[in-house]
């Protein structure tokens, strides 16, 4: 839609917007979409699913929607694999304990946090190898706990039930605790495969991580584990991006995640609850150091295309509407998914980037 003012992006249309249709569900600030859980989830080959409770707001549309609204389960991309063997000649570092300082700095990780979280992939590996648990779920369950031990709340998220539970006789810990993140990370492993769940499948990784945070925060929990996962996913394998505008702009993104859409918002610190599309872009890039336009259509025009078949990368901005008129902007993500300030009513979320029937009109990369 063309903006009234050069400041905001016009509010969407009733064609745009199956996070519309299910405004009456808003639990302040997350958006129903699952009768039971919390944000708009379907499957990765089935429909968007549609709550009984939507029917008392408004009717299900029968014309194609356009514009991004649903997120298909999905688990994080494989991640670098932690290092194994014994320690080299000379009394040098285990191979494990080289991978984790490599990848603490890039990463943002403590090191001996991120060799725990290893050392809980490592120990699932054996005791649930149809699990399929990786390090960056326990990342991103340990950045959503409480900021890697930077922060407050209990290491991991685990609660004082999950510790009793999960905490007996983990290899190589004569008496565990819950401050040790090798302890931690199994304990957190255990919890997530104990429903017999297969975690690099996107339905299992979904189903795991709503029974291990279950209460009224699930959803923004969720949401910040996979944001994070993927995102650390993707630079253990190329940590030398580690710095680049497009990580640092996707890390202020994800930051954002759980605010309220704010038509005209730039954020908290311009005064407003929340961002609309363009305002959280054009923040996350101000945080880069890269200057952006204000709306989404400037935007769509002021940088190079990423070429029609060619999957965005980390950072690169994701747009809608037609060549003529682009009425929406998110954040790449990585694996299919963007970080998205969808529309009035609903919450800064984690969106599949492209569905069939939507309006997509390409991608753009603002900086490297």
């Amino acid at each position: 839609m063309t903006p009234e003012t050069p400041t905001a992006d016009a509010p969407p249309k009733p064609a745009w917007a199956r996070g519309a249709l299910y405004r009456g569900l808003v639990a302040l600030p997350l958006v129903a979409g699952l009768a039971t859980a919390g944000w708009l989830v379907a499957g990765r080959d089935q429909p968007a699913p549609v709550p009984a409770q939507a029917a008392l707001t408004a009717p299900v549309p029968t014309q194609t929607v356009s514009g991004p609204s649903v997120l298909q389960a999905s688990a994080p991309v494989q991640a670098q694999e932690p290092a194994q063997g014994a320690a080299g000649g000379g009394g040098g570092p285990a191979p494990l304990q080289k991978w984790a300082d490599s990848l603490a700095g890039p990463l943002d990780i403590p090191a001996p946090v991120l060799l725990g979280y290893a050392n809980g992939e490592l120990t699932m590996r054996k005791e649930r190898p149809d699990c399929h648990l990786s390090w960056v779920t326990l990342a991103g369950l340990g950045v959503a706990g409480n900021n890697h031990g930077r922060g407050e709340g209990e290491p991991m998220g685990l609660s004082t039930q999950q510790w009793k539970k999960y905490s007996a006789q983990i290899p190589g810990i004569a008496n565990p605790a819950l401050s040790d993140p090798s302890a931690a990370s199994v304990a957190a492993g255990r919890a997530l495969c104990a429903s017999g769940v297969d975690l690099s499948a996107g339905n299992g990784w979904w189903k795991a991580v709503a029974g291990y945070e279950n209460g009224s925060g699930m959803e923004l929990f969720r949401q910040r584990v996979l944001g994070y996962a993927q995102l650390y996913a993707t630079l253990s394998l190329d940590p030398a991006k580690a710095n680049a505008p497009s990580v640092r702009a996707t890390r202020f993104a994800l930051g954002q995640l759980g605010l309220p859409y704010v038509w005209g918002g730039n954020g908290p610190d311009a005064g407003a609850a929340g961002f609309d599309c363009s305002g959280l872009t054009k923040a996350s890039y101000d945080s880069a150091g890269v200057s952006l336009p204000r709306t989404a259509d400037s935007q769509f025009r002021s940088m190079p295309p990423v070429p029609a078949g060619q999957e965005p990368q980390l950072g690169d901005l994701v747009f809608y509407g037609s060549q003529a008129h682009i009425h929406h902007v998110g954040l790449y993500l990585g694996n299919g998914l963007m970080i998205n300030a969808p529309t009035e009513g609903q919450a800064i979320q984690i969106h599949t980037f492209h569905r069939p029937g939507d309006d997509y009109a390409g991608a753009g990369h603002p900086a490297n």
